[in-house]
């Protein structure tokens, strides 16, 4: 009889079973398919594995501090980026979404694994918080979960949870501005550092003009300021680009709908055994354990050792689909009724990314669509891609809600929803910017832009729309001077109501 996992084991299976939802997601993004995406996911996630395990025995031998190690997800998340990585440097990029390849050949990635002191403020922030207090501020700003759903899994008490996150908030913060004086920085930067920490420090304080123009122009001293200002919703924005990088806004878009799904659906909490689990790993709570959940953990140990066994972690797999050639061929979606965690049986979070619902941000416009910088390819009039027999004006009625999300010197982050009154076999979503602004990626859709025109078109996966349906796609665009809401929405040529 093979020896059970022992209770460290199903603990660690039950702790590492929720992330596979988080690394899929974002694995998602740096792919070209979905057969891609799962490999990356499993073989980042074993990554991770063996390097939190590494980390939790030089700390328990004395060797090195367990606080310096990022929390869970943010750690799983980073081990996707270093295996995107590893693939592209053994012959595998092909497998990889085009901009990621761009990215991780520049200076920009170079940034996340070179000298500790040249690293991303809030990377370096976040590894010097006690794990249990970056963990809590990764769940509630990154993640975007409730803060009942933050408090069951962190063990927290209940009447202290909203001050213990605030503490935790201000202590992130204290962390980021250590960092930012230790780093180094010439004589402009060096002057701005005290305006910056007290600029940043009241909700009511104007950025001054000077400072403003500073931080137009230098990358380092924005990502500082966006780590020290606890006010005005931009913490999660600058937790998720400065420790993920590259599709960091992507990644922190699709875990904010995913939270909506699970509180639309009124999807189940963790099972007992799962949200025991992590509240004794962290030492806060005692937990109760039913005989079939214990089951249930110890049958995700065994899933896990066997996915740690050699050979499951390198190169293409079996199960990936190639064609002649040797280039994969992606037929199955991404985390379709086959695909299962390395660690624990099927995902435990209903995310977007159980449809593929959003494609890899791209650089610029032009990076990887063809169609970017041509005329507007929308003919005014037509109304193709809707259902009905007469195609009237009235079948076409739909309305547009504009909202802008997030917004900084010089950029800004925006989603467009449209309600459609009929059936769509395919969209094709337009509307002019009236101050010049530039859109720079997108994701759930394709971009096209023309001087002020810009038009977004369906991707393969959310091209249909149910009568009275809805759909969603997010970008990031550059502006100057002013960001007015745009104007003349319309969808397939015909004209909507904005509200």
């Amino acid at each position: 009889m093979p020896d059970l996992p022992t209770p460290k084991d199903a603990a660690e299976a039950a702790l590492f079973s929720e992330c596979w939802d988080a690394v899929l997601s974002y694995a998602d993004l740096c792919t070209s398919g979905s057969t891609a995406a799962n490999q990356l996911a499993r073989e980042a996630f074993a990554l991770g594995i063996r390097e939190a395990r590494a980390a939790e025995d030089a700390g328990a031998r004395g060797v090195g501090r367990r606080s310096s190690r990022l929390p869970r997800i943010p750690l799983l998340l980073t081990a996707v980026r270093t295996t995107a990585a590893a693939w592209e440097a053994r012959g595998l990029g092909h497998r990889l979404d085009p901009d990621l390849r761009l990215w991780l050949n520049s200076d920009k990635a170079a940034r996340y694994v070179g000298p500790p002191l040249s690293r991303p403020i809030a990377l370096r922030g976040l590894r010097d918080m006690q794990e249990p207090d970056a963990a809590l501020l990764w769940l509630a700003e990154v993640e975007a979960l409730p803060l009942h759903a933050v408090i069951r899994r962190q063990g927290l008490d209940p009447a202290a949870a909203v001050e213990e996150l605030n503490q935790v908030r201000g202590l992130f913060r204290d962390r980021c501005h250590r960092n930012h004086l230790d780093t180094p920085m010439d004589a402009e930067c060096r002057s701005y550092v005290r305006l910056l920490d007290a600029v940043t420090r009241s909700p009511a304080a104007d950025t001054p003009a000077d400072l403003s123009r500073h931080l137009a122009t230098c990358v380092e001293c924005a990502e500082a300021a966006a780590c020290l200002r606890l006010h005005g919703g931009g913490l999660p924005a600058a937790l998720a680009q400065g420790v993920i990088g590259w599709g960091g806004l992507a990644y922190l878009e699709r875990r904010r709908r995913a939270s909506e799904v699970r509180l639309g659906g009124g999807r189940p909490e963790l099972p007992d055994a799962q949200g025991a689990a992590e509240r004794s790993a962290a030492g806060r709570a005692r937990v109760r354990r039913n005989g079939m959940l214990v089951a249930a953990v110890l049958v995700s140990a065994l899933a896990l050792a066997v996915s740690m066994m050699p050979g499951d972690s390198g190169g293409a797999s079996g199960g990936e689909n190639v064609a002649k050639g040797g280039d994969p061929v992606d037929s199955s979606p991404v985390a379709g009724p086959g695909s299962v965690p390395p660690s624990a049986g099927p995902a435990t979070s209903a995310a977007p990314s159980s449809s593929r619902p959003a494609p890899a941000v791209s650089a610029t416009p032009t990076a990887t669509r063809g169609d970017a910088g041509k005329p507007d390819p929308e003919p005014q009039g037509t109304s193709s891609a809707t259902a009905g027999a007469g195609g009237s004006e009235d079948e076409a009625a739909c309305e547009v809600t504009y909202d802008l999300v997030n917004q900084w010197p010089d950029g800004f982050q925006a989603t467009v929803t449209v309600t459609t009154a009929v059936t769509l076999d395919s969209w094709r979503v337009a509307w002019s910017f009236r101050d010049g602004q530039r859109i720079d990626q997108m994701w759930d859709a394709s971009v096209a832009q023309n001087g002020s025109r810009v038009t977004a078109t369906a991707a393969d996966y959310n091209r249909s729309v149910a009568a009275n349906g809805t759909l969603t796609f997010g970008f990031l665009a550059s502006w100057q001077k002013k960001n007015t809401a745009p104007y003349a929405f319309t969808v397939n040529g015909r004209a909507c109501t904005a509200s």
